[in-house]
């Protein structure tokens, strides 16, 4: 699933196609969302501004529409140079939407709404989200510490952190690594994770996501996240993988120099 920095970079990405004027190009190539006539209704349309809140991106309109994308394990945005190349199968493309030279594309969708700002507002998914790690101005460190200690103690501290209404934008890569960074076993349970370690991780996340979040994410550490059955770069233990939590999330971790 893509994470918090991987949707705001989408959103500086297409900030430079999509905002200045209205859109002249907008296609729904996709089986899936041909019928919605998506394109009679965007096409024309000025985009406002374009917003990251954890893993949701916004794009809201002149008026009162507000194109809403989760990406979930499948999506992805790409922007192409008209006449270039396409990254992947046309078919797959959920939206075109362009404007000069550049198009942007959502492909594989799997949600992605035309809603209402009113709609958004009272969204209570998006008003749940705990403080958005990559937002610099949202991050404190005693914040997201209370709002953990406030989570199910039972419950292992590297799923904790995937919770998006305890601190958003954190998934699989960041977990992980943060808790390696950070010498945490990522199975052990919250009431078991002092309080110091689990502030260090937040700590050390956040001015790393956030880079991610304005460069791209191949500025994320991997040291091991993917490499399981590699040596662990501090010891040289193997690194595990295990299925972690409700959602059966795949977590990294060494089991030599994690406690």
């Amino acid at each position: 699933m893509p994470e918090g920095d991987s949707i705001h970079h989408a959103a500086v990405r297409l900030r430079p196609v999509l905002l200045g004027g209205p859109l002249e190009r907008v296609g729904t190539p996709s089986e899936r969302t041909a019928p919605k006539r998506w394109d009679k209704r965007l096409k024309g349309q000025t985009v406002e501004r374009i917003e990251a809140r954890g893993k949701n991106l916004l794009i809201f309109f002149a008026g009162e529409l507000v194109l809403h994308s989760h990406l979930r394990m499948t999506g992805s945005w790409a922007v192409r140079s008209v006449g270039d190349q396409w990254p992947r199968s046309q078919r797959r493309a959920w939206l075109v939407m362009g404007r000069g030279d550049k198009d942007v594309i959502e492909f594989d969708g799997p949600f992605l709404e035309l809603r209402t700002h009113h709609d958004v507002a009272i969204d209570p998914r998006l008003r749940a989200l705990g403080p958005d790690i990559c937002v610099p101005a949202q991050v404190d460190p005693a914040r997201v510490l209370t709002r953990l200690r406030q989570d199910d103690p039972t419950r292992p501290v590297g799923d904790a952190l995937l919770n998006q209404r305890t601190v958003a934008g954190i998934g699989n890569v960041w977990k992980s690594e943060a808790c390696w960074a950070q010498k945490v076993d990522p199975t052990k349970p919250l009431s078991a994770t002092p309080d110091g370690d689990l502030t260090a991780m937040i700590e050390w996340t956040a001015p790393r996501i956030q880079r991610c979040a304005k460069l791209g994410t191949h500025l994320r550490p991997k040291q091991v996240y993917g490499q399981d059955g590699r040596p662990c770069p501090r010891c040289r233990t193997p690194i595990s993988k295990r299925q972690l939590g409700d959602d059966n999330r795949p977590t990294f971790w060494c089991t030599g120099c994690q406690r």
